[in-house]
Protein backbone atom coordinates (compact mmCIF):
# COMPACT_ATOMS: atom_id res chain seq x y z
CA UNK A 1 0.00 0.00 0.00
CA UNK A 2 1.18 3.17 -0.83
CA UNK A 3 0.90 6.24 1.39
CA UNK A 4 2.22 9.90 1.72
CA UNK A 5 3.88 11.16 4.93
CA UNK A 6 3.15 15.29 3.91
CA UNK A 7 0.15 14.60 1.50
CA UNK A 8 -0.63 18.04 1.80
CA UNK A 9 2.13 18.63 -0.96
CA UNK A 10 -0.17 16.38 -3.33
CA UNK A 11 -1.95 20.03 -3.66
CA UNK A 12 0.49 21.38 -5.84
CA UNK A 13 0.01 19.05 -8.48
CA UNK A 14 -2.71 21.10 -9.64
CA UNK A 15 0.27 22.93 -11.29
CA UNK A 16 0.73 20.45 -13.57
CA UNK A 17 -2.35 20.65 -15.96
CA UNK A 18 -1.56 24.23 -15.37
CA UNK A 19 1.69 25.15 -17.27
CA UNK A 20 0.69 23.68 -20.60
CA UNK A 21 -2.34 26.05 -20.56
CA UNK A 22 -0.49 29.12 -19.70
CA UNK A 23 2.29 27.84 -21.80
CA UNK A 24 -0.34 27.98 -25.06
CA UNK A 25 -1.65 31.14 -24.37
CA UNK A 26 1.41 32.44 -24.57
CA UNK A 27 2.48 30.89 -27.45
CA UNK A 28 -0.63 32.90 -28.96
CA UNK A 29 0.41 36.16 -27.97
CA UNK A 30 3.27 35.46 -29.66
CA UNK A 31 2.11 34.78 -32.34
CA UNK A 32 -0.31 37.78 -32.81
CA UNK A 33 2.98 39.94 -32.01
CA UNK A 34 4.75 38.21 -34.63
CA UNK A 35 1.55 38.98 -37.34
CA UNK A 36 2.04 42.56 -36.33
CA UNK A 37 5.31 42.79 -37.16
CA UNK A 38 4.76 41.57 -40.55
CA UNK A 39 3.75 38.50 -43.15
CA UNK A 40 3.71 35.50 -40.74
CA UNK A 41 5.45 32.92 -43.57
CA UNK A 42 8.12 35.40 -44.20
CA UNK A 43 8.73 36.03 -40.34
CA UNK A 44 9.30 32.15 -40.41
CA UNK A 45 11.78 32.04 -43.17
CA UNK A 46 13.60 35.17 -41.24
CA UNK A 47 13.79 32.41 -37.93
CA UNK A 48 14.46 29.31 -39.43
CA UNK A 49 16.77 27.47 -36.87
CA UNK A 50 13.61 28.01 -34.25
CA UNK A 51 10.95 24.65 -33.34
CA UNK A 52 7.77 25.21 -32.09
CA UNK A 53 7.52 21.53 -31.53
CA UNK A 54 10.75 21.59 -29.37
CA UNK A 55 9.15 24.45 -27.21
CA UNK A 56 6.01 21.55 -26.38
CA UNK A 57 8.53 18.78 -26.13
CA UNK A 58 10.41 20.40 -23.62
CA UNK A 59 7.41 21.97 -21.76
CA UNK A 60 6.18 18.27 -21.28
CA UNK A 61 9.45 17.10 -19.73
CA UNK A 62 9.84 20.39 -17.35
CA UNK A 63 5.79 19.59 -16.76
CA UNK A 64 6.85 15.53 -16.29
CA UNK A 65 9.96 16.63 -13.91
CA UNK A 66 7.52 19.07 -11.91
CA UNK A 67 5.14 16.08 -11.32
CA UNK A 68 7.68 13.72 -10.15
CA UNK A 69 9.01 16.14 -8.18
CA UNK A 70 5.75 17.51 -5.83
CA UNK A 71 5.30 13.46 -5.42
CA UNK A 72 8.97 13.25 -4.06
CA UNK A 73 8.44 15.99 -1.62
CA UNK A 74 4.82 14.31 -0.54
CA UNK A 75 7.38 11.53 0.74
CA UNK A 76 5.94 8.42 -0.63
CA UNK A 77 6.18 5.31 1.41
CA UNK A 78 5.28 2.11 0.44
CA UNK A 79 4.94 -1.23 2.54
CA UNK A 80 4.83 -2.13 6.27
CA UNK A 81 4.68 -5.09 8.02
CA UNK A 82 3.97 -6.33 11.96
CA UNK A 83 6.16 -6.81 14.72
CA UNK A 84 6.18 -7.00 18.28
CA UNK A 85 7.15 -5.19 20.91
CA UNK A 86 7.49 -5.98 24.67
CA UNK A 87 7.39 -3.18 26.77
CA UNK A 88 7.50 -2.98 30.72
CA UNK A 89 5.19 -0.98 33.51
CA UNK A 90 1.93 -0.60 34.73
CA UNK A 91 -1.45 0.11 33.67
CA UNK A 92 -3.51 3.37 34.77
CA UNK A 93 -7.16 4.07 34.13
CA UNK A 94 -8.26 7.18 34.82
CA UNK A 95 -11.60 8.00 36.10
CA UNK A 96 -12.44 11.49 35.12
CA UNK A 97 -15.61 13.46 36.69
CA UNK A 98 -17.57 15.55 34.31
CA UNK A 99 -20.17 16.30 36.25
CA UNK A 100 -21.79 19.97 36.57
CA UNK A 101 -19.77 20.19 39.79
CA UNK A 102 -16.33 20.23 38.09
CA UNK A 103 -16.99 23.91 36.29
CA UNK A 104 -16.83 25.37 39.72
CA UNK A 105 -14.13 27.94 39.85
CA UNK A 106 -11.77 27.62 43.01
CA UNK A 107 -9.62 26.03 40.86
CA UNK A 108 -7.63 27.96 37.21
CA UNK A 109 -10.11 27.78 35.14
CA UNK A 110 -12.27 25.65 36.85
CA UNK A 111 -11.96 22.10 38.23
CA UNK A 112 -12.72 20.34 35.06
CA UNK A 113 -10.13 21.95 33.27
CA UNK A 114 -7.33 22.11 35.51
CA UNK A 115 -7.74 18.59 36.24
CA UNK A 116 -7.48 17.79 31.80
CA UNK A 117 -4.30 19.89 32.18
CA UNK A 118 -2.44 17.82 35.04
CA UNK A 119 -3.77 14.37 32.88
CA UNK A 120 -2.11 16.25 29.93
CA UNK A 121 0.92 16.72 31.75
CA UNK A 122 1.41 13.19 33.24
CA UNK A 123 1.11 11.58 29.84
CA UNK A 124 4.12 13.73 28.81
CA UNK A 125 6.19 11.77 31.37
CA UNK A 126 5.12 8.53 30.69
CA UNK A 127 7.07 5.89 29.46
CA UNK A 128 6.47 2.35 28.92
CA UNK A 129 3.25 2.38 31.28
CA UNK A 130 -0.39 2.08 29.31
CA UNK A 131 -3.10 4.11 30.46
CA UNK A 132 -6.80 4.37 29.85
CA UNK A 133 -9.12 7.15 30.54
CA UNK A 134 -12.73 6.52 31.88
CA UNK A 135 -15.33 9.97 32.14
CA UNK A 136 -18.75 9.87 34.19
CA UNK A 137 -20.89 11.38 35.88
CA UNK A 138 -24.30 9.73 36.28
CA UNK A 139 -23.15 7.14 34.08
CA UNK A 140 -19.59 6.05 33.09
CA UNK A 141 -18.20 5.00 29.83
CA UNK A 142 -14.64 4.34 28.33
CA UNK A 143 -13.41 6.98 26.46
CA UNK A 144 -9.40 5.85 25.91
CA UNK A 145 -8.93 1.71 25.95
CA UNK A 146 -5.79 1.26 27.97
CA UNK A 147 -2.55 1.72 25.43
CA UNK A 148 0.40 3.60 25.34
CA UNK A 149 -0.46 5.96 22.66
CA UNK A 150 -0.22 8.62 25.11
CA UNK A 151 -0.53 11.37 21.49
CA UNK A 152 -4.37 9.78 21.47
CA UNK A 153 -4.68 10.39 24.99
CA UNK A 154 -4.09 13.75 25.28
CA UNK A 155 -6.44 14.24 21.83
CA UNK A 156 -9.43 12.56 23.73
CA UNK A 157 -9.04 14.75 26.81
CA UNK A 158 -9.09 17.60 24.46
CA UNK A 159 -12.58 17.16 23.63
CA UNK A 160 -13.93 16.46 27.58
CA UNK A 161 -16.73 18.49 28.33
CA UNK A 162 -19.66 18.52 30.80
CA UNK A 163 -22.05 17.12 27.97
CA UNK A 164 -19.59 14.37 27.27
CA UNK A 165 -22.03 12.30 29.22
CA UNK A 166 -25.76 12.56 29.16
CA UNK A 167 -27.16 11.85 32.65
CA UNK A 168 -26.02 14.00 35.13
CA UNK A 169 -24.71 13.29 38.91
CA UNK A 170 -21.71 11.41 40.58
CA UNK A 171 -21.71 7.87 40.24
CA UNK A 172 -18.16 7.00 41.63
CA UNK A 173 -18.84 3.30 42.34
CA UNK A 174 -19.77 2.73 38.61
CA UNK A 175 -16.62 4.47 37.13
CA UNK A 176 -14.16 2.32 39.55
CA UNK A 177 -16.00 -0.86 38.31
CA UNK A 178 -16.08 0.21 34.62
CA UNK A 179 -12.12 1.00 35.24
CA UNK A 180 -11.91 -2.40 36.60
CA UNK A 181 -13.12 -4.49 33.69
CA UNK A 182 -11.14 -2.23 31.19
CA UNK A 183 -7.64 -3.67 32.17
CA UNK A 184 -5.94 -5.88 29.26
CA UNK A 185 -5.47 -9.47 29.94
CA UNK A 186 -1.76 -9.10 30.20
CA UNK A 187 -2.17 -7.44 33.30
CA UNK A 188 -2.43 -9.40 36.63
CA UNK A 189 -0.46 -7.52 39.33
CA UNK A 190 0.36 -4.26 38.50
CA UNK A 191 -2.68 -2.35 37.81
CA UNK A 192 -4.27 0.76 39.27
CA UNK A 193 -7.37 2.99 39.33
CA UNK A 194 -6.89 7.03 39.71
CA UNK A 195 -10.15 8.62 40.00
CA UNK A 196 -10.22 11.98 40.29
CA UNK A 197 -13.61 13.98 41.21
CA UNK A 198 -14.49 16.35 43.69
CA UNK A 199 -16.20 13.39 45.93
CA UNK A 200 -19.88 14.33 45.81
CA UNK A 201 -21.63 11.07 45.03
CA UNK A 202 -25.21 10.48 45.19
CA UNK A 203 -25.88 7.54 42.61
CA UNK A 204 -24.04 4.52 44.01
CA UNK A 205 -21.50 2.97 47.00
CA UNK A 206 -18.17 3.86 45.56
CA UNK A 207 -16.26 2.26 48.32
CA UNK A 208 -17.96 -1.34 48.27
CA UNK A 209 -16.60 -0.66 44.51
CA UNK A 210 -13.10 -0.04 45.71
CA UNK A 211 -13.16 -3.52 47.74
CA UNK A 212 -14.10 -5.19 44.34
CA UNK A 213 -11.30 -3.71 43.03
CA UNK A 214 -9.14 -4.56 45.23
CA UNK A 215 -10.07 -7.93 45.54
CA UNK A 216 -8.95 -8.38 42.21
CA UNK A 217 -5.47 -6.86 43.08
CA UNK A 218 -6.30 -3.14 41.57
CA UNK A 219 -5.35 -0.12 43.47
CA UNK A 220 -7.81 2.46 43.71
CA UNK A 221 -6.29 5.99 44.98
CA UNK A 222 -8.64 9.35 44.51
CA UNK A 223 -7.56 12.86 44.28
CA UNK A 224 -9.75 15.49 46.01
CA UNK A 225 -11.17 18.52 43.69
CA UNK A 226 -12.46 21.54 45.01
CA UNK A 227 -12.37 23.18 48.32
CA UNK A 228 -14.01 22.27 51.83
CA UNK A 229 -15.13 25.91 51.85
CA UNK A 230 -17.93 25.16 49.24
CA UNK A 231 -18.35 27.10 45.64
CA UNK A 232 -21.02 27.63 43.36
CA UNK A 233 -21.60 26.35 40.02
CA UNK A 234 -21.35 28.62 36.78
CA UNK A 235 -23.91 28.26 34.16
CA UNK A 236 -25.09 30.09 30.86
CA UNK A 237 -26.58 32.97 32.58
CA UNK A 238 -25.75 32.88 36.23
CA UNK A 239 -24.92 30.18 38.56
CA UNK A 240 -27.14 27.02 39.23
CA UNK A 241 -30.10 27.19 41.59
CA UNK A 242 -32.25 24.41 42.90
CA UNK A 243 -35.79 24.15 42.61
CA UNK A 244 -36.56 25.93 45.52
CA UNK A 245 -34.06 29.10 43.74
CA UNK A 246 -31.42 28.86 46.13
CA UNK A 247 -27.77 29.16 44.57
CA UNK A 248 -25.80 25.40 44.49
CA UNK A 249 -22.83 25.11 46.51
CA UNK A 250 -20.40 21.74 45.62
CA UNK A 251 -18.59 21.26 48.43
CA UNK A 252 -15.38 18.41 48.48
CA UNK A 253 -16.31 15.77 50.06
CA UNK A 254 -12.79 14.11 51.36
CA UNK A 255 -14.59 11.56 53.93
CA UNK A 256 -15.85 9.67 50.68
CA UNK A 257 -12.53 9.65 49.14
CA UNK A 258 -10.50 9.19 51.89
CA UNK A 259 -13.09 5.80 52.21
CA UNK A 260 -12.48 5.02 48.92
CA UNK A 261 -8.49 5.25 48.70
CA UNK A 262 -8.72 2.97 52.11
CA UNK A 263 -10.69 0.45 50.73
CA UNK A 264 -8.81 0.22 47.71
CA UNK A 265 -5.65 -0.04 49.18
CA UNK A 266 -4.26 3.04 47.75
CA UNK A 267 -3.97 6.86 48.77
CA UNK A 268 -6.34 9.85 48.86
CA UNK A 269 -4.58 13.53 47.71
CA UNK A 270 -6.04 16.73 48.10
CA UNK A 271 -5.77 18.23 44.62
CA UNK A 272 -3.68 21.89 44.64
CA UNK A 273 -3.40 24.73 42.31
CA UNK A 274 0.04 24.08 41.90
CA UNK A 275 1.05 20.38 42.77
CA UNK A 276 -2.30 18.71 41.49
CA UNK A 277 -1.53 15.42 43.20
CA UNK A 278 -0.59 12.64 40.24
CA UNK A 279 3.01 13.12 40.71
CA UNK A 280 2.96 11.52 44.23
CA UNK A 281 -0.02 8.70 43.09
CA UNK A 282 2.28 8.02 40.23
CA UNK A 283 5.52 7.63 41.77
CA UNK A 284 3.70 5.14 44.39
CA UNK A 285 3.03 3.03 41.23
CA UNK A 286 5.93 3.19 39.89
CA UNK A 287 7.36 1.08 42.92
CA UNK A 288 4.83 -1.47 41.18
CA UNK A 289 6.56 -4.40 39.53
CA UNK A 290 6.49 -4.07 36.66
CA UNK A 291 4.35 -6.19 33.80
CA UNK A 292 5.63 -7.42 30.18
CA UNK A 293 3.22 -5.99 27.80
CA UNK A 294 3.62 -7.63 24.12
CA UNK A 295 1.99 -5.72 21.74
CA UNK A 296 1.74 -6.20 17.84
CA UNK A 297 2.78 -2.86 16.01
CA UNK A 298 3.53 -1.55 12.59
CA UNK A 299 6.99 -0.95 11.36
CA UNK A 300 7.85 2.17 9.79
CA UNK A 301 7.24 2.06 5.99
CA UNK A 302 9.91 2.08 3.86
CA UNK A 303 10.55 5.51 1.81
CA UNK A 304 9.86 5.99 -2.25
CA UNK A 305 10.70 9.90 -2.25
CA UNK A 306 14.36 9.47 -4.05
CA UNK A 307 13.11 7.75 -6.80
CA UNK A 308 10.80 10.18 -7.68
CA UNK A 309 12.75 13.24 -7.34
CA UNK A 310 15.73 10.94 -9.35
CA UNK A 311 13.17 11.15 -12.35
CA UNK A 312 12.44 14.04 -11.88
CA UNK A 313 16.20 14.99 -12.25
CA UNK A 314 16.70 12.83 -15.00
CA UNK A 315 13.90 14.74 -16.90
CA UNK A 316 15.11 18.26 -16.26
CA UNK A 317 18.52 17.21 -17.63
CA UNK A 318 17.18 16.28 -20.75
CA UNK A 319 14.98 19.69 -20.76
CA UNK A 320 17.96 21.72 -20.92
CA UNK A 321 20.20 19.20 -23.34
CA UNK A 322 17.18 19.73 -25.71
CA UNK A 323 17.35 23.30 -26.29
CA UNK A 324 14.91 25.34 -28.67
CA UNK A 325 16.68 25.19 -32.29
CA UNK A 326 15.56 22.58 -35.02
CA UNK A 327 17.68 19.48 -35.75
CA UNK A 328 19.98 19.92 -38.08
CA UNK A 329 18.81 17.97 -41.27
CA UNK A 330 22.35 16.77 -42.14
CA UNK A 331 25.78 16.01 -39.99
CA UNK A 332 28.35 17.62 -42.24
Amino acid sequence: MLIFANEKYLLLLWLVPLLPLVYALLRRFRLQRLRRIGDEELVKRLMPSWSGAKGWVRLVLFDLALMFFIVGLARPQIGAKLSEHESRGAEIMICLDVSNSMLARDYSPNRLERAKLAISRITEKLQDDRIGLIIFAGTSFVQLPITNDYVSAKMFLGSIGTESVPVQGTAIGDAILTAARGFSAQSESSRAIIVITDGENHEDDPVDAAKQAAQMGIKVYTIGVGSLRGEPIPVEGGLMKDKDGNIVVTHLDEGTLRQVAEAGNGAYVHAGNEEFGLNPILNDINKMEDEVFNSVIFEEYDEQYMYFLAIALVLLVLEMLIGERRWKKTLF
